[in-house]
C-alpha cells in the first residue's frame, strides 16, 4: 500500500496548490494507514510535510502580490501561539487510555483519530455545501480581536491534529476578514507554512525522525504543490473543491467506522 501513499502525497500537494486547503486534512490519515506510523507521530510529520510543502505555493503568490500581511500579523499569530500551547500541553495532557460514556474506554491514538476524522467530516461538508464566496470580494478587510481569537481558536485545533488548518482558515479571512478568496488562499498558505513548521520545530526535541522517509514525501508533495498552482490557471477551483470534499468524505467516513467498529 505504500505506493499508494505517495500517489496520495501528490494529491496532497495539489489540493493545496490548487484551492489553499483540503490536502493536509489527509496528511495524518495517508501516514498512519498507508504507511503504519503511530498517530502521534503522524502528527508531528504531518506539520513538517505541510509546512515545507506550502513554501512552494506561498512563493508563487507572493509574486503574485495576494498575500496580506496584516492579516498575517492579526491572525496568524495567535494561531501560531495556539499551536504552541496544543504541541506543549494540549497533548501531554491526554491520557494513554481514557473512559468515555460511563463504561468505553478510549486510547489517545484513537482520540486523535476519532478526533481528525471528525475535522475531515466538517471539512469535506464545508468544501460540499460552501457557497462561492467571490461576492465578498468587493468587501473592506476587517482586522478584529474576532479574527485574532479565531486564529487562537483553530491554531489549537490543527495543533492537536498535525493538519494546515486551511480548510478553517479560509472561511474566517473570508468571512469574518472580508478578504477576496484569491488572497485568503495565499494568506493561508503563508499562515500554514509558519506554524506548521513552528510545530514540528518544537516536536523535534523529543521525537525521532525517519529524515529520508519525509523527505521523500516532502518532495512528493511539493512536486504536488507546484503542479496545482500551474492547473489553478486552468481548472475551475470551485468544481475540484467539491470533488476533492466528497474524496475527504469518504475517508472520513472511513476512519470513523474504523476507529468505532474496528
Amino acid at each position: 500500500m505504500e505506493w499508494l501513499g505517495y500517489f496520495v502525497s501528490v494529491l496532497i500537494g495539489i489540493s493545496l496548490g490548487l484551492i489553499g486547503s483540503g490536502g493536509s486534512i489527509l496528511t495524518v490519515p495517508v501516514l498512519v494507514y498507508l504507511f503504519h506510523i503511530d498517530p502521534l507521530l503522524a502528527t508531528t510529520y504531518s506539520l513538517c510535510i505541510v509546512g515545507l510543502s506550502s513554501i512552494a505555493g506561498v512563493i508563487s503568490r507572493l509574486r503574485q502580490k495576494l498575500v496580506d500581511f496584516k492579516v498575517i500579523f492579526v491572525f496568524g499569530a495567535p494561531s501560531i501561539l495556539g499551536v504552541f500551547i496544543a504541541r506543549k500541553y494540549l497533548l501531554s495532557a491526554i491520557p494513554a487510555k481514557f473512559s468515555i460514556f460511563t463504561n468505553t474506554v478510549i486510547s489517545k491514538d484513537s482520540f486523535i483519530m476519532l478526533f481528525f476524522a471528525s475535522l475531515m467530516l466538517v471539512s469535506a461538508l464545508s468544501m460540499i455545501l460552501g457557497k462561492n464566496k467571490k461576492e465578498m470580494e468587493g468587501e473592506k478587510a476587517n482586522y478584529g480581536l474576532p479574527l485574532a481569537f479565531v486564529g487562537l481558536l483553530e491554531g489549537m485545533v490543527t495543533g492537536i491534529v498535525g493538519a494546515g488548518g486551511g480548510f478553517l482558515i479560509i472561511p474566517a479571512l473570508v468571512l469574518l476578514g472580508k478578504l477576496p478568496m484569491k488572497k485568503a488562499i495565499a494568506s493561508s498558505l503563508f499562515i500554514i507554512s509558519i506554524k506548521s513548521l513552528v510545530g514540528f520545530g518544537g516536536d523535534l526535541l523529543h521525537v525521532n525522525v525517519d529524515w529520508k522517509f519525509l523527505s521523500i514525501i516532502i518532495v512528493l508533495a511539493t512536486l504536488g504543490i507546484i503542479t496545482g498552482n500551474y492547473l489553478n490557471k486552468t481548472i475551475d477551483g470551485a468544481k475540484l473543491k467539491k470533488g476533492f470534499g466528497w474524496f475527504v468524505l469518504l475517508m472520513s467516513l472511513i476512519i470513523l467506522f474504523e476507529q468505532v467498529f474496528g
